[in-house]
């Protein structure tokens, strides 16, 4: 049984350039806002800080844009540089309709544009993608917070997506590390008798919706600690959040 919960905005991490070392940065901010990371902390990272310390831009006048890109571009009134990026980090078009590209990433992400996002980017013509392996990324952050502090604490790296059938936009976990993102109820009696059969619940993207919150979309904070949920330190992914084409009714 959960209790409460407490999330604490990391402010004051500052511009985030190719090469930067994020965990130094993240345990500078707390130290300068008088925080301590505890063990099973669970850190929540925006997607587009992790991209820039990995270099993950591109810039839209150094991109040729293909035939096709440029035909989409005609169509929706967009720009075909940009339309050129979300089609290399697509491996599949899932809908387009007026510019607007709902693709499937390499990562097997479904989203609009691939990800490719031109938000909270300084420079003019500059585009953030998606780091190339999110788990990856959130285990390197995990370690190196460790090395530095000893402390065992969660990593999950989020983005914002929108919903199929919702209005809005919410943060989900595309990446994470030392956290299961999914809690599995099946086979277990609920409080009437009842013997749960389906129910799974995404925590990794409860957490990230939850830890978004705080964080804004114009507020520079990037990076906002959970404490207080109560989970089992494990090795996993957060492609098990990605449904089994197999089973997915709307493919």
């Amino acid at each position: 049984m959960q209790g409460e919960l407490r999330i604490i905005p990391v402010r004051g991490i500052g511009e985030i350039r190719p090469g930067d070392d994020l965990a130094t940065l993240i345990l500078a901010a707390l130290t300068r806002a008088d925080i301590q990371l505890e063990n099973d902390d669970i850190l929540v990272v925006t997607q587009k800080i992790v991209s820039k310390a990995e270099g993950r831009i591109a810039k839209l006048d150094d991109v040729e844009p293909s035939a096709f890109a440029q035909t989409i571009a005609d169509q929706g009134r967009k720009d075909a540089h940009h339309q050129e990026v979300v089609l290399r980090e697509s491996r599949r078009i899932v809908k387009m309709d007026k510019g607007v590209l709902i693709t499937e990433t390499h990562h097997g992400l479904i989203c609009a544009n691939a990800g490719v996002d031109e938000s909270n980017v300084a420079g003019g013509r500059i585009v953030t993608l998606l780091p190339a392996d999110p788990d990856r990324s959130a285990a390197q952050l995990r370690a190196a917070l460790h090395a530095q502090t000893s402390v065992e604490a969660a990593v999950i790296i989020s983005d914002t997506f929108g919903r199929p059938w919702r209005e809005g936009q919410v943060n989900i976990a595309i990446g994470v590390a030392g956290i299961d993102p999914l809690t599995d109820y099946d086979g277990i009696d609920d409080p009437y008798g009842y013997r749960m059969q389906a129910s799974i619940i995404a925590i990794g993207d409860e957490l990230a919706s939850a830890a978004e919150l705080v964080m804004g979309k114009i507020d520079n904070v990037p990076v906002a600690i959970v404490r207080g949920f109560d989970y089992t330190p494990v090795e996993s992914s957060a492609q098990r959040l990605i449904r089994n084409p197999a089973m997915d009714l709307f493919r």
